[in-house]
């Protein structure tokens, strides 16, 4: 005769079991909503300025937004009309040309620190040059670019504003795109090496194609950095009232459009200031949403 195992009563251990529901008087609870509650109060408060300076973009900025004001020239009387198409045009020239120095020898770079020798006393000394120049003042890099290209060129123009933003986008540029060869799997390039790949050929047809969305992302947030930058950009490519010619000549920006329109005593200079640091924040807005799509994981 098989004994049959006691089931004890679950009425006699109702007692035992212990209450899981939310008690909001619990001091760890109570703590917790206090803390939470305290959290969102200080985020509020530091989100108000920046709401206040938005509003203010889009309100004041945003009554001269139209086709004329980013097609014309600025106007030489100063009393009314007038564009920042110059400028917006010079922004976009000088970031194209940081970009086509910056990213392939970032790139480049970031290859030889995450595959090729990632213990080197080169790599070391790379990656330990390419932090502290993600905090360098980006005045001293206009400095650089001044004595470097101004001096031996004998004129400021949208070449030296342009190195003078690559120095600035570089590190950035390195240092994501080694994370992103990083992240990539290790038996992904073990297999590509496995069946007869060399080592570029592993890079070239695994490595980057694999890591290419978080290289992108990277890149993107390097030059919305960069296309605000105003300091390197007085030492280097100066200001222009005129459409852009050739790349050897004073070439205008937008953030230095800003800077001398917002102290003049006209209020349509000032009026284009405005407009202009509406565009520069939309375009910066628009680098770090597309950095945002391009970094989501691919489900």
């Amino acid at each position: 005769m098989t004994d049959i195992p006691h089931r004890p009563n679950m009425g006699s251990l109702s007692g035992m079991v212990p209450d899981l529901r939310r008690n909001i008087f619990e001091p760890r609870a109570l703590w917790n909503v206090i803390l939470t509650g305290a959290a969102w109060i200080i985020a509020i408060i530091a989100a108000i300025p920046l709401a206040s300076v938005l509003y203010m973009l889009f309100v004041t900025g945003g009554a001269r937004l139209n086709w004329e004001t980013l097609t014309e020239l600025p106007t030489a009387g100063f009393e009314m009309g007038g564009g920042i198409g110059n400028a917006i045009l010079g922004t976009i020239v000088m970031v194209a040309i940081a970009s086509l120095f910056s990213i392939p020898i970032g790139i480049l770079a970031a290859i030889f620190l995450a595959e090729l020798a990632p213990a080197s006393p080169i790599a070391t000394a790379t990656r330990f040059v390419s932090k502290v120049l993600t905090g360098f003042p980006s005045i001293l890099a206009g400095v650089f670019s001044y004595a470097a290209v101004v001096v031996i060129m004998g004129t400021y123009s949208a070449v030296a504003g342009g190195v003078a933003l690559a120095i600035l986008m570089l590190p950035t540029v390195i240092l994501t795109a080694e994370e992103a060869m990083k992240m990539v799997p290790r038996r992904m390039k073990d297999a590509a090496l496995g069946m007869g790949c060399t080592k570029a050929q592993s890079v070239w047809l695994v490595t980057l194609p694999t890591a290419l969305p978080s290289i992108m992302t990277g890149v993107i947030l390097a030059v919305a950095r960069v296309a605000g930058e105003s300091a390197p950009l007085l030492f280097t490519a100066l200001f222009s009232n005129y459409w852009l010619r050739n790349l050897t000549e004073p070439t205008a920006s937008l953030s230095i459009l800003i800077f001398n329109f917002s102290s003049m005593p006209f209020d349509n200079q000032i009026e284009l200031a405005w407009t202009a640091s509406l565009v520069l924040v939309l375009i910066v807005l628009t680098f770090n949403i597309l950095s945002r799509l391009l970094g989501r994981p691919k489900v």
